[in-house]
């Protein structure tokens, strides 16, 4: 066998195996003994028949056996002579592989970047002190009251804090919005809606909640409402005003309930003390979690900025398609038409490949650091993984290990993702912290 390697990047090589024909009878010799083994032919038992009998016999299946056996052989003497780490195999050209004549394949495949690690220890990350301040205490009941709100009509103006029931008819430079965007007719009119006054959750209507504040039942008015210049929900309203005429219906007063007993019984709590240890102790919790996640994010991004090698473009490409279908699926969810990503298609994808040249980067570097650090996926790392599967996608756990079991390549993927996530946790483990203000 020869072996030629031909270098088409810095992470793109091609292999062309010569294999001679003695080589090839070989392996052509070995799938037929194989079959023979099974082949049921009158006049014999299995296994006895002649070599040149079931040859014939089982013409297709020798044939496929056989190409695929040279191609194996060839792919594996060829690593192993060649001491190649191999990542993906892009593309394989058998080649005429007959019995009888020597065979050449060439394959093309793509191998791991060659780079020196970064020192990884010690990088720098800043977090925020998870203890909740009484304020933020404060605005979290409220919040809890807020949850359990009653709304009673009233005869006043409409205050903040109010939800106003009322109807509305858009216009632009003249023309009826629900003529520029039929296919969402309620950015162009309502015959009845409510919206919160002031409110810090914005409807429908981009601003118009800042309209309402003393304007009374039966009462109507003309306003202005300018878009977003980059509003996806709705692109051809963008960067446009719109002229809308409200008609006020109702105004409703939100009370919130007052903090007694039952108040505290509803939250498994004695007294208002109990209750602020107890949105102390959650708001504690979430600021330890986005810690958390800040650092993962601040390791990642500054060990990437300390190295640079090329990555292999067959991975970034698979990575693009994953992020182009995330990122699509997200924003469908929000409601963006299919043709404005047709309108986008460009921009995603460079933006899409951006992001994946990023992310394939820094999986190379994290599976380098694991095997420096030692870390490994073990059976708890799994169990652990199916435990949490299970719940989110109300699976049960013996169905997904069996599903898992079955898979090699979606355990595989499984494992790698696993492996991630425990390099960056090291890495956040060996991080230096610094305590800074929250920013505003």
């Amino acid at each position: 066998m020869n072996v030629q390697l031909n270098s088409v990047s810095a992470t793109r090589k091609s292999l062309v195996i010569v294999l001679e024909s003695s080589e090839v009878a070989t392996e052509h010799q070995g799938v037929v003994m194989e079959i023979a083994k099974f082949a049921r032919i009158p006049g014999f038992r299995p296994g006895k028949a002649p070599a040149s009998m079931v040859a014939r016999r089982f013409q297709k299946e020798v044939t496929d056996d056989f190409r695929k056996n040279v191609v194996s052989k060839a792919y594996r003497a060829a690593i192993d002579q060649e001491k190649l780490d191999v990542l993906n195999v892009v593309n394989i050209e058998e080649g005429v592989i007959v019995f009888g004549s020597p065979a050449t394949i060439t394959i093309t495949l793509d191998v791991r970047p060659e780079f020196e690690l970064p020192e990884y220890r010690g990088l720098p990350t800043e977090i925020v002190s998870s203890d909740a301040t009484e304020a933020e205490i404060s605005v979290a009941i409220e919040g809890l009251r807020g949850e359990r709100a009653d709304f009673k009509p009233v005869d006043r103006p409409a205050q903040k804090g109010d939800f106003v029931k009322l109807s509305y008819e858009g216009k632009i430079a003249g023309q009826p919005i629900v003529e520029l965007v039929p296919e969402k007719p309620l950015y162009g009119q309502a015959p009845q809606t409510w919206e919160e006054v002031d409110g810090a959750i914005q409807g429908v209507i981009p601003g118009l909640g800042q309209h309402l504040a003393g304007l009374s039942s039966a009462e109507k008015k003309d306003v202005s409402v300018e878009f977003p210049a980059e509003f996806a929900l709705a692109p051809a309203l963008a960067g446009k005003v719109a002229l809308y005429s409200l008609a006020i219906l109702e105004i409703r007063a939100r009370l919130l309930p007052e903090l007694d007993e039952p108040f505290f019984k509803s939250h498994q709590v004695d007294d208002l003390a109990g209750l602020q240890s107890q949105v102390g102790s959650n708001l504690k919790m979430r600021k330890d979690y986005e810690n958390r996640m800040a650092q993962r994010r601040q390791v990642t991004e500054a060990l990437g900025a300390k190295v640079d090698f090329p990555v292999p473009d067959s991975l970034v490409e698979a990575e693009t398609q994953s992020v182009l279908r995330q990122f699509i699926e997200e924003n469908m969810r929000r409601g963006v038409q299919e043709d404005q990503f047709e309108k986008d298609k460009k921009e995603l994808f460079a933006g899409a490949r951006q992001a994946a040249h990023n992310r394939v980067k820094m999986q190379l570097i994290l599976v380098k650091i694991a095997e420096k650090e030692a870390l490994e996926v073990t059976s708890d790392d799994l169990n652990q993984f199916i435990y949490r599967e299970s719940n989110r996608s109300n699976q049960k756990p013996d169905k997904l290990a069996k599903t898992l079991a079955a898979d090699r390549e979606q355990l595989r993927s499984v494992q790698q993702s696993i492996l991630f996530d425990k390099a960056v946790d090291f890495l956040v483990s060996m991080a230096t912290v610094t305590v800074v203000e929250p920013k505003v």
